[in-house]
């Protein structure tokens, strides 16, 4: 089962490179909405670092459901899908690894940003190293949840729409940690609970996600 992960995570990643217009737009996204924000608000440095962690992590949330509509469509118009459902490894596996591969290009990206930004938003450094701790314990989480819904709408018209609908409910609890782990900093206080509870979200959804992503493909290509 691992090898099987593997080679889809493999398969994935070498897929992305080869589109690396789908996978720079995603990021492109997310640096221009974290950029042009503050020349909404105003350049007031207080401000900027009031707001900086739940900006970034809207950004990153949105960003992520922008990706996900890739995530199972070249498979299905292409007839992987169908195979994937018919090999001998179980579907969940396969699923796991192709989110995996999404985390890899967008997740990962968007958590390594975090410091170059927190620079920008003059946020101190232990915020700017808990932000990007936040962001490497819950964007799992958010690449998990969102292929549930791009699983359930795939091959609907007006997917996007749906699928947003569907997602942005769940990714409530994972913003509100994520943003409130910095404030804790900033406040004085420990952000140790926030990040547990990131954590707590991206191991539960990596247990329970696959099982509802696969049975969401099986009756979406029924």
């Amino acid at each position: 089962m691992i090898g099987a992960v593997a080679q889809v995570i493999r398969r994935d990643l070498l897929l992305a490179a080869r589109q690396r217009a789908d996978v720079a737009n995603t990021l492109l996204f997310f640096v221009v909405v974290v950029t042009m924000v503050p020349l909404g608000v105003g350049p007031e440095p207080e401000t900027l670092r009031t707001i900086a962690p739940g900006m970034v992590w809207v950004a990153a949330l949105l960003a992520s459901i922008l990706s996900l509509n890739r995530l199972f469509a070249h498979d299905l118009a292409d007839g992987t899908l169908e195979q994937m459902l018919l090999a001998p490894e179980p579907l969940a596996a396969i699923v796991l690894g192709k989110v995996a591969a999404h985390w890899l290009v967008t997740g990962l990206p968007i958590t390594a940003m975090a410091m170059p930004l927190g620079v920008m938003f003059d946020l101190p450094a232990d915020a700017t190293a808990t932000l990007a701790t936040a962001l490497a314990l819950g964007t799992p989480a958010l690449s998990l949840i969102g292929a549930v819904g791009a699983a359930l709408t795939l091959g609907l018209r007006g997917g996007g729409v749906l699928l947003s609908l569907l997602v942005l409910p769940l990714y409530v609890p994972v913003l509100i940690f994520g943003a409130g782990s910095v404030e804790a900093v900033a406040g004085g206080l420990s952000p140790q609970a926030h990040l547990l509870l990131l954590a707590a979200f991206s191991l539960a959804a990596t247990v329970l996600a696959p099982w509802a992503i696969a049975a969401a493909l099986r009756i979406s290509l029924e």
